[in-house]
């Protein structure tokens, strides 16, 4: 199918962008990548009659650390974080995430922006911000403010960022000391969306014990989700072998997957505990 007709602006400042934002309301859509808006609009799922393309405004694609936080531009797309030497030196649960979407085509692209935006529980990186605690900047005519990854999605398809507003850039608590981190997901071929997905970081103090843990699942409930009882049994132990046990069963047994072509529910719980202990124990290898 081919979409509806719609209108075309491609604003060279983000004062302009937000502007057409306000002129046209919820009738308009932001392009980022596009590789999740144009499907849907192929398919009459979305059917905006604006389309405001964000490509050409200036300053919103970097992945650099500051002020004891990684930022990442809303507009870096996934191969400019899959050759970061910033990512590839200190956060590889990307370098993990990144080769695991789509194909490259799509990557040369996509942005993490866009992938955030779009609100959906089967990509990839909400999970990876769940994990790794990450901030959401979101920008509007009124100014700026940050929303916590915990409280950014609101639904299928609904996040935190209202009309009139633009996802402009993502915090992350910067790594320090022995920090590890991971991803990984089931797909039924290669480039599909999860048929369960853990991400997974730890922080490890000078006597192996977890001070920080963060693990975030992939497409197995209708929100990007934390295992928080995973994470609870994690920090202040050891991070033995019945400790990682411990996490992945709760983690398993505190998703809500639905039965779908991809597998039941059983099989799905399954999945997230194997890959859970996976996940948490590269983690910990990365941060020893």
């Amino acid at each position: 199918m081919i979409p509806e007709s719609f209108a075309y602006s491609a604003p060279t400042t983000l004062d302009e962008a937000l502007a057409l934002l306000q002129e046209h309301g919820d009738e308009a859509k932001i392009l980022a990548g596009g590789h999740s808006l144009i499907p849907m609009m192929k398919l009459r799922f979305a059917s905006p009659t604006h389309l405001i393309d964000i490509n050409n405004i200036p300053g919103l694609s970097y992945v650099k650390e500051e002020d004891g936080y990684l930022k990442i531009g809303a507009m870096t797309k996934e191969v400019e974080v899959e050759e970061s030497d910033i990512i590839h030196n200190k956060y590889q649960i990307f370098i993990d995430a990144t080769k695991l979407i789509a194909d490259p085509q799509v990557r040369n692209f996509g942005t993490l922006g866009g992938n955030l935006a779009h609100g959906d529980a089967a990509n990839d990186h909400p999970a990876v911000m769940i994990a790794l605690g990450a901030e959401i900047e979101i920008t509007g005519q009124e100014g700026k403010r940050t929303v916590g990854i915990d409280d950014f999605f609101h639904g299928f398809y609904t996040t935190a960022v209202d009309e009139g507003e633009v996802l402009t850039e993502i915090r992350i608590p910067a790594a320090s000391g022995n920090y590890g981190s991971a991803y990984h997901k089931a797909e039924r071929k290669v480039g599909d969306y999860a048929t369960a997905g853990v991400a997974a970081m730890v922080q490890i103090d000078d006597q192996g014990r977890c001070t920080r843990a963060g693990i975030g699942l992939t497409n197995v409930s209708p929100l990007p989700l934390r295992a928080k009882r995973s994470e609870e049994v994690l920090i202040g132990s050891d991070l033995s072998e019945s400790v990682i046990e411990q996490a992945a069963q709760y983690a398993s047994e505190d998703c809500s997957p639905s039965e779908d072509l991809r597998g039941n529910e059983e099989y799905k719980r399954h999945l997230v505990k194997v890959i859970t202990k996976r996940m948490l124990k590269k983690a910990i290898s990365r941060a020893k």
